[in-house]
């Protein structure tokens, strides 16, 4: 896989490059982006085989919220026939390896992830980046990571763990911070499964009784925020671990419609965060968005629509002035100041050296572009 595919003719000063679950962890964790969820029930294996979303690059097939409980066992056998299609799509010469988007299973419970582990049989791995373990917490989580450890023990490959966030000792202040620092603690222990750790932004807000709307972020959601930022500061300590950011639940778009080239020299952090419309409320409360979510340290974000995908992996590519930055600092030959080769700031070497990896990572997954005005340029017709 490579990202931004859905605009192939896009000249990038530093071009992203190819990653596939075998990608080393530690590039292949800053390289989720948008992950689309899907009903495990939903038949995708045409939408796979025709690259029919040339941005997709990670997807979740979910057996828990997006499908009544009643539904798993058809889910289950719907994406032991997906498997197979692949598999047998790509005997046949018609599917290419390199094409197939990061695929994820997102389970019920220990006991579904046991089940449908059953049906696996070793042909399908290669296909499986990893599973999601939901409302993961102190007292499940080892139990969901011994399972995971003997899969891969068992079919002698590598199965990615990404625990979901989200139940209610996460979220209550009395109880939250031995919560995280107890799920840290079993993570810590199988960090090499861990790929990344993802937040219930909707969980949260529910268990509150709050929705925030299209004008508003996650962040004006003060109940959410606190928690997220909890999380946040617990898990990329060091950049131990990424985090990617909850879902954005608005959608809105004319499949026709194209950038007007007026909206090339928009300034766009300038016009969101001033909430100055741009291409329409859904999509700029989605940028608004992103932009708090890189600012805070998120990287990449859950999302229920395909025309979602172009903002998220658009806006995790990286400016000029940001990577060179990065380049400086991680290149410098002593620790200290240095004066940015822009010239209109300070990059401080020891301080600023954990950015500089966040930033040099994303550059590699995501490209960099020349400035923020080629933003736009680069979402090129919405999808």
């Amino acid at each position: 896989m490579r990202h931004h595919k859905y605009n192939p003719d896009y000249r990038f000063l530093e071009a992203p490059e190819d990653f596939n679950k075998y990608t080393d962890r530690s590039d292949l964790q800053y390289c989720l982006g948008a992950t689309m969820y899907m009903p495990g029930t939903k038949d995708f294996f045409e939408a796979i085989l025709n690259c029919k979303y040339p941005g997709l690059t990670s997807m979740v097939m979910c057996f828990e919220d997006a499908c009544d409980e009643a539904d798993v066992p058809r889910a289950e056998r719907n994406c032991i026939e997906l498997l197979d299609k692949i598999n047998e799509a790509m005997d046949k010469g018609l599917f290419d390896y390199a094409n197939l988007p990061l695929l994820i299973f997102r389970v019920r419970s220990v006991e579904q992830f046991k089940e449908f582990a059953r049906m696996l049989r070793p042909e399908h791995i290669p296909l499986i980046t990893g599973f999601n373990f939901p409302k993961f917490n102190a007292v499940n989580g080892a139990r969901y990571f011994g399972l995971l450890e003997e899969y891969n023990e068992k079919f002698g490959e590598i199965l990615y763990g990404l625990p979901i966030l989200e139940d209610r000792r996460v979220a209550y202040k009395e109880t939250r911070t031995e919560e995280l620092i107890a799920i840290k603690r079993i993570l810590d222990e199988r960090k090499e499964l861990v790929l990344n750790i993802r937040v219930g932004g909707t969980d949260f807000s529910s268990i509150f009784g709050a929705r925030r709307d299209i004008n508003y972020t996650i962040y004006d959601i003060m109940t959410v925020r606190d928690i997220l930022m909890d999380i946040l500061n617990v898990f990329t300590r060091d950049n131990d671990y990424t985090v990617s950011g909850p879902v954005w639940e608005y959608f809105r778009m004319n499949k026709s419609m194209k950038f007007q080239s007026k909206l090339q020299s928009v300034d766009l952090k300038e016009s969101l965060l001033g909430r100055k419309p741009v291409v329409n409320d859904a999509v700029d409360g989605l940028m608004r968005e992103l932009i708090l979510d890189k600012a805070n340290g998120f990287v990449g974000k859950t999302i229920i629509h395909p025309s979602h995908i172009v903002y998220v992996n658009g806006m995790l590519a990286v400016t000029r002035e940001e990577y060179e930055d990065a380049y400086q600092i991680l290149h410098a030959q002593s620790g200290g100041v240095v004066k940015s080769r822009n010239g209109n700031k300070m990059n401080e070497i020891v301080p600023h050296h954990r950015w500089a990896e966040r930033i040099l990572h994303r550059a590699q997954a995501y490209g960099v572009i020349e400035n923020e005005s080629a933003y736009l340029k680069l979402f090129g017709v919405a999808q």
